[in-house]
């Protein structure tokens, strides 16, 4: 009897679970563009384009290699809107008897194919290097769980740069070197740009017609949209980008919205790339003598580390995880991450990156737009609904995580130990933003004081209960004490009056 085997945007893998545990003679590959999966949340019109072209590509390919594929397009009469309604359509066609699929890295996604009248057989996807079995293993019993720890077990498990059993330099970790404030050029020209070919430039029209009311620019479009192009890119990068991606990888500037970044998050997510391939590569590259450690290091731990750690963190937490709220923020996304006009500098250029690339690398996401959502007290489920709108790599199972824990602190310290919160200074230190902002860094109060500043003093405050027994926050709270109680106030006060300019929806 012939069952379907569903195939999702992002499981663009030829050995995908579900694509092993079927028969190529007797069942039928479901793929679909739905209007539901692009619209839950805005998704940038460029991530949208990059899926349907990488699934339409990948559908030919699974066809060349024998099987047979029922491929929805979005602009079908027939379109149900869902992935449930399309399964539903194709076994009332084909007289299915059940549906194989690998696990979605989306919980609402899970939660509807769970709830469909159809036999399903769920298999875990093992394109992770670490099973939801291995980590929870690894997390159980232990107070608190820090990545660091996780990285040297998938260090120890996949060889990548150990010496035997010992770390490669005699380091698991050269971070203390990776931390350069922006230099004065950049030598690398960033990620590879692909000219769309037909089934792309079809797409693009698609998307354009559909969706030019989401958020973000869909042309110029460079991105690829196979594996070949995707392993291009990636060579491209290690001969050009790695050498400098260690030392820059925290630093930015106002027009470089790339730096030394890989920008491989995309094809690693939709599953063009693997995560193990793009780490040997890089190890390779080192051993040659083509990058430093600290480069390779520093991005292999990105992927075996805080990409896998990450996807077990909301693995284990399951479905209420994304919309915890542990410090009680309630306040609305302000209109600027949104593209309204706004006197922050640093506000302004990672939010047209983002609008430009559907890319921001993870400093403008942690420390810029993160940061300021955080110290702004805004509603958590508003700021992941964004993140996950606009950023081409972004799904739930990596985007919740780095939001709600590391970013905005609403799951209560179960990936950080602190909140990530810093003033202007940290700004003005890592990138070249500030001089030409119309605050200034440098002002505490007044004006023209930039609002980290005020905010980050407003945020240490109200959350005092909570934090002033940290370890690694009392000196925060002991530079606050120390200050005159008039320049207190004056801070409170402005901060207060920011917020209600925020809020109020006025041009911040």
């Amino acid at each position: 009897m012939t069952r379907l085997v569903l195939v999702l945007g992002d499981q663009l893998s030829d050995g995908m679970a579900a694509l092993k545990a079927a028969d190529p003679d007797r069942d039928v590959v479901v793929m679909a563009e739905v209007a539901e999966e692009a619209g839950h949340v805005p998704h940038h019109p460029k991530k949208i384009a990059f899926l349907f072209a990488a699934m339409r590509k990948f559908a030919v390919r699974l066809r060349d290699a024998g099987w047979a594929v029922d491929y929805t397009r979005l602009d079908d009469p027939a379109n149900t809107g869902t992935i449930a309604g399309e399964l539903l359509r194709r076994a009332a066609d084909r007289k299915a008897t059940g549906v194989i699929a690998t696990e979605p890295g989306d919980w609402r996604l899970r939660a509807a194919l769970d709830d469909m009248p159809l036999k399903l057989h769920m298999l875990r996807d093992d394109r992770f290097i670490a099973t939801a079995t291995e980590f929870e293993a690894w997390a159980k019993d232990r107070k608190q769980l820090r990545m660091e720890y996780f990285y040297r077990e998938m260090r120890r498990k996949t060889g990548l740069l150990m010496d035997g059993d010992q770390p490669a330099g005699g380091q698991w970790n050269y971070d203390h070197d990776n931390r350069k404030p922006a230099p004065d050029a950049v030598t690398f020209d960033g990620p590879l740009r692909f000219e769309p070919d037909a089934v792309t430039a079809e797409v693009l029209d698609l998307v354009e017609a559909r969706f030019s009311n989401h958020f973000g620019q869909l042309r110029p479009f460079w991105f690829g949209t196979d594996r070949a192009q995707a392993l291009e890119h990636l060579d491209h990068w290690i001969a050009g980008g790695l050498p400098g991606f260690g030392d820059y990888q925290d630093a930015m500037l106002a027009d470089q919205p790339f730096m030394y970044h890989a920008l491989i998050g995309l094809y690693l997510n939709a599953g063009l790339l693997g995560p193990l391939e793009v780490c040997q590569r890089v190890e390779e590259a080192w051993k040659a003598g083509q990058a430093p450690l600290n480069a390779a290091e520093g991005f292999i731990r990105q992927i075996i580390g805080w990409r896998e750690y990450v996807r077990g963190i909301w693995y284990r937490e399951g479905p209420d995880y994304t919309r915890r709220n542990a410090l009680g923020h309630r306040n609305d996304l302000p209109d600027l991450f949104w593209g309204a006009p706004t006197d922050m500098r640093c506000m302004e250029r990672a939010v047209t990156q983002t609008a430009e690339n559907a890319y921001a690398h993870h400093i403008q996401r942690l420390m810029v737009t993160g940061n300021f959502a955080l110290l702004a007290g805004i509603d958590p489920a508003q700021v992941q609904d964004w993140y996950l709108a606009v950023y081409a790599d972004a799904y739930e199972w990596v985007e919740a995580p780095n939001v709600v824990g590391m970013s905005l602190f609403a799951d209560g310290g179960i990936i950080a130990s602190k909140p990530y919160v810093s003033s202007g200074n940290y700004i003005d230190r890592m990138s070249d933003y500030c001089g030409s902002c119309a605050y200034r860094v440098k002002d505490k109060t007044g004006p023209r004081a930039c609002p980290f500043n005020l905010l980050y003093w407003h945020f240490l405050i109200r959350h005092r209960e909570r934090f002033a027994s940290n370890p690694r926050m009392g000196q925060m709270y002991a530079t606050w004490d120390r200050m005159a109680e008039d320049r207190r106030a004056t801070v409170l006060a402005e901060a207060d009056a920011f917020l209600v300019r925020m809020q109020a929806g006025k041009r911040i």
